[in-house]
């Protein structure tokens, strides 16, 4: 614990310090994604991004950030379009691959074991080892600095059928396995604790019936009056 002085003779205690730092990228965790672009088996490439996430929620959209140096950066400057492909502990060594290798000198693909395969309305390939897809248009590129910010709308998404639940329908994407990037690590997700709404969801109560509390209405008599 430590004692500050204000002006004015105030007291004020600090129990928990924080140290500083320099301003930087201290959003974590984050989603680890591969990206998957080119318009031909030819020019077919991947580049890892954590610099990613929903920009809009009607229409769809997203972005992702990727230095003007990466050689997907020119790939997708041209074609205009790409997938973002969700990662699992499966793919964790292929993920971390693809991110610390170019495409200008190997077929990642080939090299990590991936299957490129056909999207539905862009060029791009997805990866089929992925269990979801979201193929993406570009709409605007932002200049920021050290990364151009690829903003896009999203036109459409495949999920892996095995993660759907038979019985319901429901997408049961917690069983994917899924990873994320957190400080220059990866990581499993962990246990679910809650959902949306969950500490404003108002807890339903039975009501009890018994004979013991169950009471009849009263009827009601008329007293004739004393004469």
């Amino acid at each position: 614990m430590k004692k500050s002085r204000l002006h004015g003779g105030i007291f004020f205690y600090f129990c928990n310090m924080k140290r500083s730092f320099k301003p930087g990228t201290m959003l974590y965790p984050l989603p680890v994604v591969m990206v998957s672009c080119g318009d031909s088996p030819e020019n077919y490439n991947i580049i890892t991004v954590a610099w990613t996430g929903i920009l809009c929620s009607d229409p769809p959209m997203c972005y992702i950030s990727v230095r003007k140096e990466r050689h997907s950066h020119a790939i997708i400057s041209k074609n205009k379009e790409f997938v973002i492909n969700l990662t699992t502990e499966a793919l964790a060594k292929a993920t971390d691959w693809c991110g610390v290798r170019s495409g200008r000198d190997h077929n990642k693909f080939k090299e990590m074991h991936l299957t490129p395969e056909q999207a539905e309305v862009v060029k791009a390939p997805m990866i089929a080892e992925s269990p979801v897809n979201i193929e993406c248009k570009v709409v605007d590129i932002k200049e920021l600095g050290s990364h151009d910010m690829f903003m896009a709308e999203i036109v459409a998404v495949h999920g892996d059928e095995k993660y759907f639940d038979p019985s319901t329908g429901l997408f049961q994407l917690n069983q994917a396995e899924l990873i994320t990037y957190s400080h220059g690590k990866y990581y499993s997700l962990g246990e679910k604790i809650g959902k949306f709404g969950f500490s404003v969801e108002k807890i339903q109560h039975k009501r009890k019936t018994s004979s013991s509390s169950f009471r009849p209405e009263r009827s009601v008599v008329e007293k004739s009056p004393k004469k």
